[in-house]
């Protein structure tokens, strides 16, 4: 037999666990006593020795609660410690990876308002990169007509280039900055950041933002956007064996290729690097902000300690992938038409480039996953040792006493109580480490297949009309 002092103990740790299955999320977000600290790894609690010793630490762990006649649960003790606070800040409020910068800061100086930028630069990049070319080509006799193997106004690959994805690159700007200013201030407003760490996460943004304003990385981008066309003689009479609009005569470039050389691809290359420099400054914020003491819970219900709320703002960059799957597939569409390559042929290069574009896509949030890991390797200890106190006491409990006078054994509060625990144990055992979900991966994966797809089915007419005739 158990002594009354056990039994009180034991009915204590099933009330207390009863109450997760009506209280949980409550009681994690409004009185949870103790958060779990990642970088110092301590437990909430501690085993101590002997039986009773183990079912006073359990009892620790709901310190903040009471139960009433109901076994509801109810804030307790509401001091600062143990009461979730929502913080603001203007810094998190304002942050922006575009929003800054030389070229940012050119166009508000010559009078562009913030809310028209996006629109203005998109209208300017079609009419420097793409309007020159079909006018200087057309002067030439190279626009239209049967007279050139490629004319301009079918070359799949500059066309869609510049009046696609060019635009793309530069009206992704508004929806990217606006996810990612709400995954940013969602840190304070979810809990994720304490009060203690606030100026340590506003001092990671306020770095990321002076890196984001520095002429140098502009300046390399703008560099970096030209050197190729300093090659432009060589590569382009090496690489075109048939006359095409780029060419008045053999070996003699046209006027068009000189301005696709000089303005209209290093303003493809400009955007497409200040991308890339811009998804480093995000992917580096997210290593920074790692590196804080997040207040990450193991059973959160997004699987991914409570960040899974940043898939959202990855996602947001669909409208790149459909960039660069739109590039792809109009080089891709001027070899079907014009080079004599089949579809089976770019078998291989279109899966190689599906791939790759969706792991680079996803890859800024791989960053958060040793954080993750640590994260839920301590809950499955924790929890792993609060479910055998839990699970020790029922077991004494069953084997020598039964159920309470006029509880039947099955169904009572103590298995239930169990099934609840064994739940919350799984959720812990199906954390991601990496806070991506089904979801997010369609999405980015089905923006970048798009372009290309399209692409097939223009190719292979008969072959999709024969798949739809089933």
């Amino acid at each position: 037999m158990v002594s009354p002092v056990g039994l009180r103990d034991m009915h204590l740790i099933s009330v207390c666990l009863g109450g997760i299955r009506r209280k949980l999320a409550w009681h994690l977000i409004v009185s949870a006593p103790a958060r779990v600290s990642t970088e110092s790894f301590q437990p909430r609690y501690r085993l101590g020795e002997g039986h009773m010793t183990r079912i006073s630490k359990a009892h620790a762990c709901c310190s903040g609660l009471r139960t009433g006649p109901e076994s509801s649960v109810v804030a307790h003790d509401k001091t600062p410690n143990n009461t979730y606070f929502e913080l603001h800040s203007s810094v998190a409020r304002n942050f922006s990876i575009t929003r800054g910068g030389p070229f940012y800061q050119l166009q508000l100086y010559l009078g562009t308002s913030k809310d028209e930028i996006v629109m203005w630069t998109a209208l300017g990049a079609v009419l420097v990169s793409w309007f020159p070319l079909f006018l200087l080509s057309a002067a030439q006799g190279l626009a239209f007509g049967k007279e050139t193997p490629i004319p301009f106004v079918l070359d799949f690959g500059v066309s869609v280039r510049f009046l696609i994805a060019v635009p793309l690159l530069i009206l992704a700007e508004t929806g990217i900055d606006r996810s990612i200013a709400i995954a940013v201030d969602n840190f304070l407003q979810s809990g994720l950041v304490q009060e203690d760490e606030l100026s340590s996460f506003e001092a990671v943004i306020e770095r990321i933002t002076r890196l984001r304003d520095r002429i140098l990385p502009e300046a390399v981008i703008l560099v970096l956007a030209y050197l190729p066309s300093f090659f432009l003689f060589s590569s382009e009479i090496l690489m075109t064996s048939a006359s095409s609009w780029r060419f008045v005569e053999q070996q003699t470039l046209s006027r068009a290729e000189w301005w696709f050389g000089l303005f209209s691809m290093p303003v493809y290359r400009f955007l497409l690097l200040q991308w890339v420099w811009r998804a480093c400054l995000w992917a580096f914020f997210l290593w920074r902000v790692s590196k804080l003491n997040l207040v990450l819970i193991p059973i959160h219900p997004d699987r991914a300690g409570g960040i899974g709320f940043l898939a959202d703002a990855q996602s947001s960059f669909w409208l790149i992938a459909v960039a660069g799957g739109v590039v792809v597939a109009g080089e891709l569409g001027n070899g079907i038409a014009y080079h004599g390559v089949t579809v089976n042929e770019a078998l291989l290069t279109i899966a190689c480039y599906c791939v790759i574009a969706t792991l680079v896509l996803i890859s800024p949030l791989l960053l958060l996953t040793p954080k993750l890991l640590r994260v839920k390797e301590q809950g499955l200890l924790e929890y792993g040792a609060l479910a055998s106190i839990y699970t020790q006491t029922l077991d004494v409990k069953l084997a020598y006493c039964g159920a309470s006078e006029g509880e039947a054994l099955l169904g009572s509060l103590e298995l239930r109580s169990l099934a609840d625990l064994r739940t919350v144990f799984a959720l812990v055992e199906r954390m991601r480490v990496v806070p991506i979900d089904k979801r997010t991966l369609i999405r980015l994966a089905f923006a970048v297949v798009l372009p290309i797809a399209l692409l097939l089915f223009l190719a292979t007419p008969h072959f999709i009309r024969t798949v739809l005739a089933f």
